[in-house]
């Protein structure tokens, strides 16, 4: 039982990483858009699309890193309240939240799946030159946007077990008025 859970941990945490490793891929994608575009712009070419196509990167980008970034310390959290409790306190407010966001974060991936799939059933394009049928960026919001409510719901589950969250800092807490 234990090994079996060690490996789903290890899983999980793979999932948050490969995640972020495609929101990278994602900004680097949006890099290159622009250099190809301003290329074509500097030899007369035209490179129909490619701010449409850098938006759909910037929005998969964005959807893939929020897992990542959870578990990184990156998302802004508010924490004075919580520092100022008690380990009792503070883990009924961090099962709160966790809690409302693990809720808000299936309500949206829930949406975003149902979205999607009228957008493929009813073959909707973009309103852009590039034509692009849109379920296929949608797809980006979909996929990163049920990572983060894995990621959400692993955290709550950590919450409640072992009465801590399982996210790493890699900033400093606070400035300290500096």
């Amino acid at each position: 039982m234990i090994l079996a859970l060690k490996k789903f941990r290890s899983f999980l945490d793979m999932l948050y990483l490969a995640s972020g490793i495609v929101a990278a891929i994602f900004l680097i994608a949006i890099l290159t858009l622009i250099l190809v575009q301003m290329l074509a712009r500097w030899t007369g070419e035209v490179f129909p699309g490619a701010p449409d196509y850098a938006g759909y990167c910037m929005a998969a980008a964005s959807f893939f890193a929020f897992a990542h970034a959870l578990n990184r310390g990156s998302h802004i959290r508010v924490s004075i309240l919580i520092n100022a409790v008690g380990p009792k306190m503070r883990r009924v407010l961090e099962t709160w939240c966790f809690t409302i966001g693990t809720a808000l974060a299936w309500y949206f991936a829930y949406y975003a799946i149902k979205a999607t799939y009228w957008s493929w059933k009813f073959h909707e394009v973009s309103q852009g030159q590039d034509v692009t049928p849109i379920w296929i960026p949608q797809m980006g919001m979909v996929i990163g946007g049920v990572v983060f409510a894995i990621a959400l719901t692993d955290h709550l589950v950590h919450v409640l077990f072992e009465g801590d969250h399982r996210i790493k800092s890699d900033v400093v807490e606070q400035s300290h008025g500096e």
